[in-house]
């Protein structure tokens, strides 16, 4: 390379990361219809030559500006010939002069062993893969990286044989054969159109588990799925899964597979839990391998949803992608809702709703209330990375459950019909889709597009009255978003309530308006409105926001009394899983403020006894009751409050738990008893009995610690599966039983070899609540199975610390802080991504007391200054510090 390029290749490191914004999105100047890349492959050092065919679209003229980071230009040609017309500066490669329509040929090297970002071609462990949503292909070659450029891509790849057997892409596999040295190539051709983002490739040595499936058209598709070698055994399950993904997406939304293979890759260095791309889905091994003696039956069921989710995207975002990145919710929250439904259809529907309830109201609401609230579709973004939230995939797919929910299952699959007749093959937004929903329903969408444009949680007040002459029954609600850092003003959305009135008997009431039977789900569309219910023969008992109907809090004062009704005569699961919740929240705040006051802590009978009343009912499905008797976590209990106190509401959450526990204990061991399993299965009805048992076992670990220390002692020594030995490790941990070292002892030294197990070990011991916990968490740093070059691995220590265990992170000396500071500093040039979702609790400092907040902001502060701030941290610091 001359002195002249390496000169034009200097980039500016001083400039500010600049704020990108929704509105200014421009169609490009040229699109790329057909792409033909070659990889000479090397750990080291692999050559890439990118052949392009090009048209212009705006004006003559315009520049041919081209996206490239951390690349080594060798050559540049247009039709043929050596091309001078061009400039590198900025990560951007500037080519000028050129005609209406041309072959570009470019030709660069990049070092994915350098590559600790993960992004774009990296190394995870001696394989070679690729991560290029949502800017990762420009890490390989100068290109237009923007979604809404659609081109057909071909790829060839060489790399020597024996180190990388398996070379793969998406599409098709077209042609391959030998060269000299002990090398092979491959071609591979992908048919359909497809932005850069969805583009992939793995090259290594695996072991490949082979089945097929055939579609409702008769069409055989080949399935391949590779794991490291010595895991093929834990590949079944994984296996099994996309074959009822891919049938139920038949069956349900009528979409066929269009390839003639489908590959699944599992890699150990992974920054997020899987990628869609077009036949060859990237996945974190977190998410395909499982047995009974490494994985959970948490495991089991995650990697089903996974693998559904990332399978249907095969549709809902490669067939249909986002026109730009501020359209993310449109593929992401679409294709969560339909993992959602695949796994309530494959299982348990109340129990996967309430599990994703949970994450809503524990997760994503306080993403809402912290200084990086955003829409749906945000507005503006420095970083995109840092908006693969919770807000875009879960909030999204609660707006797109509402969109279901004001519809009905026919008129949304006609919605989800016509928007595939408009949109296959190209690149959409947010507002087509709606659009699609509305014109194929006749229902109109205008207020509810709010949804897609609006941050924060809404509040939903709700105000009743009884007539008793009269026999009416008044329900006046009213709505308010609280006004979010990006957002004063909120307007009124339109919100789909659930309600179902019951009679003292428990009965149904039927709602009645002019004589006539009106539907369950009111349309909430103003700031205040009032609902008149006739022929209410007395006072009711209102079940209120059934299934979580919208992504709001509820405000409706509950008494005592009318929970326990709901936990008892409710016709929905979820219901009576949220009076429960509902009953627990009145005394957490009450003991929160107790604590507070140095008061002793107390829950009254008629609470344990509701709860007593749950586990005895042989009735009741065990997975809800499981999900009932399970406390709500300490960051769900923290949104029951605007200004949070960590230590506090640990406190009240252990004296609780130690409460029923007392309460209930004969009742516990009893149910404990009953639900033993002889040998574990897969199946949904052992998962429910599995789950209810071990909760008993959480709460007898906090009776009698002789006792406790036995029971915990017998099921991790006899448990033939990880559900049950970690169950036993973890209520260990939690009750602080005199066994719990030798337990985790034990366990290290049968599974330290194996990361994904030792991950369960790591987050254990993070969210412990032992007082030298941040001590226990700096010594694993340096343990045998950790390592900071894997996100896994951070995830489960660092990670689990700081999110998971809020009292400890919270600590008043600072300490907890200083110690997330030290990793981010270190993670900060080693892995942005991963230092941006790990800062998350250090950047909602406006939650908590003055004292804290002076500490969380040295902290941020002391990262601020950081030499070399990656703009992934850097978006989210000055929000925080700004807000």
């Amino acid at each position: 390379m001359t002195d002249q390029l390496q000169a034009e290749q200097q980039t500016d490191t001083a400039t500010q990361p600049q704020v990108k914004y929704r509105h200014d999105y421009r169609a490009p100047d040229y699109t790329i219809t057909d792409i033909d890349l070659d990889f000479e492959l090397d750990a080291q050092t692999t050559v890439v030559t990118a052949v392009s065919q090009i048209k212009r679209l705006g004006a003559e003229g315009a520049a041919l500006v081209l996206n490239g980071e951390d690349l080594t230009l060798q050559s540049l040609q247009i039709n043929g010939q050596d091309w001078p017309n061009y400039q590198l500066r900025d990560n951007a490669l500037t080519i000028t002069g050129l005609p209406e329509a041309f072959e570009l040929k470019i030709v660069n090297e990049i070092h994915p062993a350098k590559n600790s970002a993960l992004e774009g071609l990296y190394l995870s462990g001696e394989a070679l893969c690729t991560q290029c949503e949502a800017e990762g292909f420009r890490h390989i070659t100068y290109y237009l990286d923007r979604p809404d450029v659609l081109a057909r891509f071909s790829t060839r790849i060489v790399a020597d044989k024996a180190r990388y057997p398996y070379l793969l892409s998406n599409g098709n596999r077209i042609d391959q054969g030998e060269l000299d040295g002990g090398r092979h190539w491959i071609k591979w051709q992908d048919p359909f159109p497809k932005p850069c983002y969805l583009f992939a490739l793995v090259a290594g040595d695996f072991d490949v588990l082979r089945d097929t499936f055939t579609t409702r058209s008769g069409r055989d598709v080949a399935l391949e799925l590779f794991v490291d070698r010595g895991n093929l055994d834990r590949a079944g399950w994984a296996m099994t899964s996309l074959k009822q993904s891919m049938k139920w997406d038949e069956t349900r939304f009528g979409l066929e597979y269009d390839l003639d293979i489908f590959m699944i890759v599992a890699v150990d260095f992974f920054n997020m839990g899987a990628m869609e791309n077009k036949g060859l889905n990237v996945f974190n091994s977190k998410y395909v391998l499982a047995k009974a003696e490494t994985a959970t039956d948490k495991d089991y069921l995650g990697i089903e949803a996974v693998i559904g989710h990332e399978y249907f995207h095969n549709w809902t975002g490669n067939r249909v992608t986002c026109r730009d990145w501020f359209q993310l919710s449109l593929k992401e929250g679409l294709t969560v809702f339909r993992d959602q439904e695949f796994s309530s259809d494959l299982g348990s529907r109340s129990v996967n709703r309430i599990d994703n309830v949970r994450i809503m109201r524990g997760a994503q609401f306080a993403e809402d209330a912290s200084p990086m609230a955003h829409p749906i579709r945000p507005d503006k973004v420095i970083e995109m990375n840092n908006f693969y939230t919770l807000t875009v995939y879960e909030k999204g797919s609660e707006v797109i459950r509402m969109l279901h929910t004001l519809l009905g299952e026919q008129q949304f699959q006609a919605g989800m019909q016509l928007y595939f007749e408009r949109h296959d093959g190209s690149a959409a937004t947010c507002d087509d889709f709606v659009q699609a929903m509305e014109d194929a329903s006749n229902v109109d969408l205008s207020l509810f597009r709010r949804w897609y444009s609006q941050s924060g949680t809404p509040v939903l007040t709700v105000r009743d009255d009884y007539d008793v002459e009269k026999q009416t029954y008044t329900l006046t609600v009213s709505q308010k978003t609280p006004a979010t850092p990006d957002q004063a003003e909120k307007l009124p959305l339109h919100i789909p309530l659930d309600i179902e009135l019951y009679d003292p008997q428990g009965e149904v009431i039927a709602l009645k308006q002019g004589g006539q039977k009106v539907s369950n789900v009111l349309n909430v569309t103003q700031a205040e409105q009032t609902f008149i219910f006739e022929e209410v023969a007395a006072q009711p008992t209102p079940s209120l926001l059934r299934e979580f109907s919208a992504p709001v809090k509820l405000d409706y004062k509950y008494g005592d009394q009318q929970l326990t009704f709901l936990m008892k005569y409710a016709r929905n699961d979820f219901s009576r899983w949220d009076a429960a919740q509902s009953l627990l929240a009145i005394y957490i705040k009450l003991n929160v403020a107790r604590h507070q006051q140095k008061q002793p802590l107390s829950l009254p009978l008629h609470v344990a006894d509701a709860f007593r009343a749950v586990l005895l009912d042989e009735h009741i499905d065990p997975a809800l009751a499981a999900q009932i008797l399970t406390l709500p976590s300490e960051n769900e209990i923290a949104e029951l409050f605007d200004t949070i106190d960590p230590e506090a509401i640990s406190a009240v959450h252990t004296a609780i738990t130690r409460c029923l526990a007392s309460e209930m204990a004969d009742e516990f061991s009893a149910v404990y008893h009953a639900h033993r399993l002889p040998s574990y299965r897969v199946e949904h009805a052992d998962i429910a009995r599995r789950s209810l048992r071990n909760v008993c076992l959480r709460y007898l670990a906090f009776t009698d610690a002789v006792e406790a220390d036995k029971r915990v002692i017998t099921q991790f020594e006899q448990a033939d599966n990880m559900t049950d030995s970690l169950a036993a490790m973890s209520a260990a941990v939690a009750a602080n039983l005199p066994c719990r070292d030798r337990l985790l002892a034990a366990f290290d030294q049968r599974w330290h070899q194996d990361g994904l197990v030792m991950d369960k070990w790591f987050m254990l011991q993070a969210t412990s609540p032992a007082a030298d916990v941040l001590t226990q968490v700096r010594s694993l740093l340096t343990h045998r199975s950790f390592s900071m070059s894997n996100p896994n691995r951070i995830r489960s220590l660092i990670g689990a610390f700081a999110q998971g265990n809020p009292a400890a992170f919270h600590a008043a000396d600072g300490s907890g802080y200083q110690f997330l500071a030290e990793m981010l500093t270190d993670l900060n040039t080693r892995n942005p991504q991963v230092a941006a979702r790990m800062i998350e609790p250090l950047i909602r400092l406006k939650r908590y007391d003055q004292h804290r907040q002076a500490l969380m902001r040295q902290a941020l502060e002391q990262l601020k200054g950081l030499e070399n701030l990656s703009g992934d941290l850097f978006e989210k610091i000055s929000k925080a510090l700004s807000a």
